[in-house]
């Protein structure tokens, strides 16, 4: 069997680029909407990967323009996260800080990309919560998953959705797994950088629909990722059984699956993500060309 990929042992980590809130607490008044999650749970799938599926060595340093956004955005309560995870050793022992490392190298990568285009990526903070958290885009709970809100900019995660992911969800779980799920998200922020966000609107499904195709763009974007992720110097490779790893849990998050798993039977009216073969498609799509202009699915045919 192929060994999974880890974090180089010395890789640096910028534990800048996530802020530690576990703990912390709101009071509940309404569901975050943002623009992409992975998370589901019982009959509420919200934001896996982007909305409501059922209802509607030579380590890199951080990134540049982390430093005035760290400072800015970024408060109490991260002081464990920066002495605990330094290094990728660090990264290869614990989950959270294996979350900085892929965080660490899917920013990396879209900066370098972002500058290759002659333009500049703006860095996106992770918050670790949980429980429920007050966001830019209303009040949350862990129930809805991960997700990205374009109104504060911040990806979100309770880092018990991988539990889920694999006893609820049915997925195989691994390292890449949990990569894909936050190369996902940021893709999602890629999204925003480029406008794309700001065209999809709301309440929008089907099978067609402008959030299906958002959706499947950021799995192609985190395929993207996932082909230039060992360049970033943090990962040191990616074998066949990470990839597998990823579709896997790409199809354990499709609108049928879901539906059929949690309603019995399967409405495309309804879908906001995508079939679990549309997006394996897509992840593969990315992955095989390395190339995000590939990654077009607002005109492409599905």
């Amino acid at each position: 069997m192929d060994a999974h990929s880890v974090i180089r042992k010395n890789a640096r980590l910028d534990t800048r680029q996530v802020q530690d809130v576990r703990g912390s607490r709101v009071p509940m008044g309404g569901l975050a909407a943002g623009g992409g999650g992975l998370g589901v749970i019982v009959l509420i799938v919200v934001m896996l990967l982007g909305g409501n599926p059922l209802s509607s060595d030579g380590s890199p340093g951080g990134l540049g323009d982390l430093g005035s956004l760290a400072n800015e955005q970024v408060g109490g309560g991260d002081s464990r996260l920066a002495t605990e995870c330094q290094t990728g050793a660090d990264a290869n022992s614990k989950l959270d800080c294996r979350i900085v490392g892929d965080i660490n190298s899917i920013q990396r990568y879209w900066t370098g990309e972002f500058q290759h285009a002659g333009q500049r990526y703006v860095p996106a903070v992770t918050r670790f919560f949980t429980g429920s958290i007050q966001t830019g885009c209303g009040p949350a709970s862990a129930d809805v998953g991960p997700f990205y809100c374009p109104a504060d900019k911040y990806v979100y995660i309770d880092l018990g959705f991988f539990t889920e992911l694999r006893t609820r969800f049915g997925a195989k779980g691994g390292p890449f797994a949990q990569a894909y799920v936050l190369a996902h998200e940021y893709g999602h922020h890629v999204q925003d950088l480029n406008g794309v966000l700001d065209q999809i609107g709301g309440g929008s499904q089907g099978a067609s629909s402008k959030s299906v195709r958002s959706e499947l763009q950021a799995d192609c974007y985190a395929g993207v990722w996932a082909n230039h992720a060992v360049e970033t110097r943090y990962i040191t490779d990616l074998t066949n059984a990470d990839i597998a790893d990823g579709l896997d849990a790409a199809a354990a998050v499709g609108d049928d699956r879901i539906q059929k798993e949690f309603q019995g039977r399967v409405n495309r009216e309804t879908w906001t993500h995508g079939s679990s073969a549309q997006r394996q498609q897509w992840f593969e799509t990315g992955y095989q060309t390395g190339d995000p202009a590939q990654c077009d699915t607002f005109t492409a045919e599905l």
